[in-house]
């Protein structure tokens, strides 16, 4: 079952991504896609009961519409700071704890944080994240802890 999931949730993101729908790009997608699932059905997806992991897909699902709109609002911010006559820029190294317990959870956060302009992941782990923010604006949003939050939803009953 972890074959099929994984099968399906890469060509999924291969037709989301090439925005193109031909008789050799749906085909190419489908072979990469196998291929793919079959070299890391184990590591994406692992042994997990089924059901706890279509919740876990459901849950991510509905977090990237969250994280797409984060993504514009913090591109908005960071065109001011580029666009601004006032050098608004104060970059920093912030780290802060987190309650995240999988890998998915550590992996998914890390990765977020790293997609929103203006922030990038410099270490993550179990218990600290070290991120650099381009301001304190930047560095604020991440320590409030929604982006953790959600991910922790995420991460579901596992990361209890």
């Amino acid at each position: 079952m972890s074959f099929l999931i994984t099968v399906v949730t890469m060509f999924s993101f291969w037709i989301l991504l090439s925005g193109e729908f031909t008789f050799i790009l749906i085909t190419s997608g489908i072979v990469a896609s196998l291929i793919v699932a079959y070299l890391s059905h184990d590591v994406f997806i692992g042994k997990a009961d089924i059901k706890v992991e279509t919740g876990r897909v459901l849950r991510f699902i509905k977090y990237l519409p969250w994280l797409l709109w984060e993504i514009i609002l913090a591109n908005v911010e960071v065109a001011y700071l580029v666009l601004s006559p006032k050098m608004l820029i104060d970059p920093q190294l912030v780290p802060f704890k987190t309650e995240l317990k999988t890998d998915l959870g550590i992996v998914t956060l890390a990765n977020s944080i790293t997609l929103t302009p203006g922030t990038v992941t410099v270490e993550a782990n179990k218990e600290e994240f070290i991120i650099h923010a381009i301001w304190q604006k930047s560095a604020e949003g991440i320590i409030s802890g929604e982006m953790q939050r959600k991910v922790r939803d995420i991460e579901g009953e596992e990361s209890v």
